[in-house]
């Protein structure tokens, strides 16, 4: 399967997450609305500006210059002085959160990461799709905003997120860059510095094409690697991986916004389906199994519930994942309409842990004996949808069924 790759990047970091919290404890202003800056001393005006809002862009105001500056730009700036706590807290919690969607991250700073979405990418109707469901989820559940960008390379992906913002997803994939990256300026393009702008344009080199189709030899003669490197990066080559870091998982989970909300059991018990296999398939990779499954339900209201059950033996099955999520759905359900389904595991423990069974358990006892056969069956759709691709196999009840899973 194809690699893609995600470039998450959150709008205007600093001055988003001190947005975010000056609502979330009853502030009546929105900073990212007006007018505003993050940095230095309000009281002494110096130090310089570490973000800004859309609105301070407007006067011409830029990340990096000093605070006098800006406010001579914009007499009415407001400035909020920085929180380092805050922002660490904030990306904590971010990062958290895309693990658990999909462990295959890379963080290259507070605010910004790459995701391998590839091992995920079965889950979901489309790349597209997924980008907009982690972007609105991150908006919906933190408060602030992010772009996504989407490609088969990382210089791509970090490239398309850096596209018109806020709150947006875009793709540029190896066959778009002509179309979408070539007419932009050399400004534009990642580790294009102002010295190396001067220098080509001094060479006549003024947009990504003409960079992109440029002289390579005239280039290293002039900026010696680093012109190999804008080359390369002009034509979208880059080879490198995601290099993930895996932190001890505690837990593993995924949820779904349905584009029409589920009316029925049957509707919900098919999305369950879906997520017990995105879980499932998750849990196999790391060669977990989870002792402990929840179901959350999110009503057309917005009334969000949930419910767990601690297992009586740690399991990675699908099908044993999607036989507790109905039953805990069953438990749950207040026969209205449901917006919003998700399940997630924990209690994590590597597959290779013993397992103390019951003796008079029958369920424990019919469940094991079961096992083996389902590991195998698991372990094939597994294989199969890793080396064909996701639609490659499809469970017969999940047919026909796709739009249902597209998000909102």
């Amino acid at each position: 399967m194809e690699q893609i790759i995600f470039h998450i990047d959150v709008n205007s970091a600093f001055l988003s997450w001190t947005a975010a919290e000056n609502l979330k404890n009853g502030g009546a202003e929105d900073l990212r609305l007006i007018p505003s800056i993050i940095g230095g001393d309000i009281e002494k005006r110096h130090g310089i500006v570490l973000a800004k809002s859309i609105p301070a862009k407007k006067y011409n105001i830029q990340t990096g210059e000093p605070i006098v500056n800006a406010l001579r730009k914009c007499p009415s700036l407001i400035i909020a002085p920085p929180n380092h706590a805050l922002y660490s807290e904030y990306s904590h919690r971010l990062f958290q959160y895309l693990a658990d969607i999909c462990p295959d991250i890379e963080q290259v700073s507070i605010d910004e990461c790459y995701m391998d979405f590839t091992s995920i990418a079965a889950n979901y109707p489309s790349a597209y799709d997924a980008a907009h469901t982690i972007k609105d989820s991150i908006r919906k559940t933190f408060g602030f905003t992010v772009n996504i960008g989407i490609s088969d390379s990382k210089i791509l992906a970090k490239m398309a997120s850096d596209f018109k913002k806020p709150d947006l997803v875009h793709t540029l994939y190896q066959s778009e860059i002509k179309e979408k990256m070539w007419p932009l300026s050399v400004s534009e393009l990642y580790m294009c510095g102002k010295s190396s702008v001067q220098c080509l344009h001094k060479l006549g080199i003024l947009t990504i094409g003409d960079l992109a189709n440029a002289d390579i030899s005239i280039l290293t003669s002039h900026l010696k690697s680093h012109g190999k490197l804008l080359w390369e990066y002009a034509n979208g080559y880059d080879q490198s991986k995601v290099e993930c870091t895996h932190s001890e998982l505690k837990g593993v989970g995924n949820s779904i916004t349905l584009v029409k909300d589920a009316q029925t059991a049957e509707d919900a018990y098919r999305t369950l389906l879906r997520l017990a296999e995105s879980v499932g398939s998750r849990l196999r990779a790391q060669n977990r199994c989870a002792n402990m499954i929840s179901v959350e339900i999110k009503y057309s209201t917005f009334q969000t519930v949930s419910h767990q059950i601690t297992l009586s033996a740690a399991t990675n099955s699908t099908d044993f994942i999607y036989e507790n999520a109905k039953a805990l759905f069953d438990e749950l359900w207040n026969h209205k309409p449901v917006r919003l389904l998700g399940i997630r595991t924990s209690k994590l423990t590597n597959t290779d842990a013993p397992v103390q069974l019951s003796l008079f358990d029958y369920a424990v006892h019919s469940e094991n004996e079961k096992s083996e056969k389902q590991k195998q069956l698991d372990q094939a759709v597994d294989s199969i949808r890793q080396k064909y691709g996701s639609s490659s196999i499809t469970r017969g009840s999940l047919l026909h069924t796709n739009e249902s899973f597209k998000k909102r």
